[in-house]
């Protein structure tokens, strides 16, 4: 991974993810974009804010794309199981880096996620910081690591990548700027997020 590293300056920011998505729509005035390019812009340490990354294209209409949930999910899990064993650099596996997108359809991505990114920077701020601290941290941190494993699993069920995608998103965000209240949002989605393949189930098997 890179040197370079800003994760403290975008989490300072009063726009932090709006900053996120403008780099994303930087990076797609390519042909084709890598994971690992989209990794490496934020710096070998930026663990936050990469693991916003595939959790806000989660969000977006990138997550109809056949695998590319599974693709995001498995990144997330990798992503958030180090931030929480406090790895001092990121590192991502070489099938994950090679992994590309066009730019043209990062860019229509990030094009969706402006109203989303204000949103979230809009509603968030310093609060409840006990909550965003360990050992709550750590288990909002492992919460995300169990629904990137659980979002391939879950490819053909409607809606449910998106849930998963942003309660990861209000944990990445809460935890940048120490808001406790987003992580308890997160936790609600997750219950959410837990019950539409039950009910995709029943309705599958009662129709």
């Amino acid at each position: 991974m890179s040197e370079y590293d800003d994760a403290p300056a975008i989490a300072a920011s009063r726009r932090p993810v709006r900053q996120i998505v403008e780099r994303l729509d930087a990076l797609s005035d390519t042909e084709t974009v890598t994971f690992g390019q989209i990794a490496t812009s934020f710096g070998s340490a930026s663990f936050l804010p990469v693991l916003l990354v595939p959790a806000l294209l989660l969000v977006s209409p990138l997550s109809g794309i056949p695998f590319f949930s599974t693709l995001c999910g498995l990144t997330i899990t990798m992503i958030a199981l180090q931030a929480a064993l406090q790895r001092k650099t990121l590192w991502l596996p070489g099938f994950l880096m090679r992994r590309s997108i066009k730019g043209r359809v990062l860019h229509r991505g990030a094009a969706a996620l402006g109203r989303v990114a204000d949103w979230l920077d809009r509603n968030s701020r310093e609060r409840l910081v006990r909550l965003v601290s360990p050992p709550f941290s750590l288990g909002a941190l492992l919460l995300c690591a169990v629904a990137g494993l659980v979002i391939p699993v879950l490819e053909l069920v409607p809606f449910s990548s998106s849930l998963f995608g942003a309660m990861v998103s209000f944990v990445a965000v809460g935890l940048m700027v120490r808001d406790g209240v987003f992580l308890l949002l997160a936790s609600g989605l997750g219950v959410i997020a837990a019950l539409v393949p039950a009910l995709f189930v029943s309705q599958v098997v009662s129709g």
